[in-house]
């Protein structure tokens, strides 16, 4: 998407006059629901204006409201990166700014930019992720979830049927991506199968809620919301929907053994599921962890699909987007097949 076509307070956020620190080689990075503009040492992350039922962005008040609950889940993990929300306002004089006295046409988050090198996708990429970093994210986890809220309200999202509330909508999603090359009938026929023999568990479920493992989690906890710098940073936390957010630990940690899987470090992967179970004592954690890798896999694919259909991103991250999208559709599948 060229500049000229972006709307309009993004091309101007996209000079460095816009900002009242050093923002040499300005960067805007797309994905299905957010811009996200890297500015010298900081992040500027704003919503668009989108809704696909599970998430609304439709109007100015619901973004300003998710943009403050982004900066208040998020400072659960990351008390020092997510810094303030900001204004984009629009000038009598004509153009846009930050924080002006104009009248807000956009709220976004500020955040402290942190290194590139050592987002844990990079790590992956240069072959350096190392068992040292999983024993860090165990113990950055295991805190965070002792401490995460929980009770009857939050429990409430662990039932099955709760559960298949979250699980069985992909199915719905994607029914219209079928054949397309990247999702094929037989994938969605055995992965769906899967999902609902399992669903029909109840007692497992159960389980999970009578042992507390229900909780307020992160709920999008992969390599691409984790930076292994001076310490660990798990950012991006889900702020736009509670069922999300609200959950089985497991489900939390399934998805980041499900990513390192992805990237072929199934021992890596195996690693931290053993760690964190031993480190938080919990033994339950097993029979559930195909099961919401499988999940999590499906929504990994399903975003693809979404984010390659969106009319703002470039041709190439396009293709990339439904390449992955095919992967982790196999990889859904082999769950449900293990």
């Amino acid at each position: 998407m060229s500049n000229d076509t972006l709307p309009p307070f993004l091309q101007a956020l996209l000079r460095p006059a816009c900002y009242d620190h050093p923002a040499p080689d300005l960067r805007l990075v797309q994905t299905h629901i957010s811009s996200v503009i890297l500015a010298g040492n900081y992040v500027y992350k704003f919503k668009k204006p989108v809704n696909f039922g599970f998430l609304d962005f439709s109007d100015l008040d619901k973004r300003r409201v998710c943009c403050e609950q982004e900066l208040l889940l998020n400072r659960r993990l990351c008390p020092d990166i997510y810094l303030d929300l900001v204004r984009v306002t629009a000038e009598t004089g004509g153009g846009f700014t930050l924080n002006g006295s104009g009248r807000v046409v956009e709220y976004g988050v500020k955040m402290v930019r942190m290194p590139e090198d050592r987002m844990m996708t990079n790590l992956i990429q240069a072959g350096t992720l190392s068992e040292a970093h999983i024993d860090a994210l165990v113990e950055v986890l295991a805190d965070f979830y002792s401490r995460a809220d929980g009770g009857p309200e939050i429990a409430a999202f662990g039932t099955a049927a709760a559960v298949g509330i979250n699980v069985l909508e992909n199915f719905e999603q994607t029914r219209g991506f079928i054949g397309q090359g990247t999702l094929n009938q037989q994938q969605f026929d055995g992965i769906a199968g899967y999902a609902r023999r399992f669903l029909a568990r109840e007692p497992l479920f159960q389980e999970r809620i009578e042992g507390g493992y229900i909780r307020d989690c992160h709920g999008d906890l992969y390599s691409a919301n984790i930076c292994l710098a001076d310490k660990v940073y798990i950012y991006d936390c889900i702020e736009f929907n509670q069922r999300f957010r609200y959950c089985d630990v497991a489900s939390d940690v399934a998805f980041l053994a499900m990513d390192l899987d992805f990237y072929g470090l199934d021992r890596l992967s195996s690693r931290f599921i053993d760690q964190f179970s031993r480190t938080t004592n919990d033994s339950g954690l097993g029979a559930m962890l195909n099961f919401y890798k499988c999940y999590r896999a499906y929504v990994r694919g399903k975003i693809g699909l979404f984010t390659a259909g969106d009319p703002a991103v470039e041709p190439s991250l396009k293709a990339a987007c439904l390449g992955n999208a095919a992967k982790y559709f196999r990889l859904a599948e082999r769950y449900a097949s293990e």
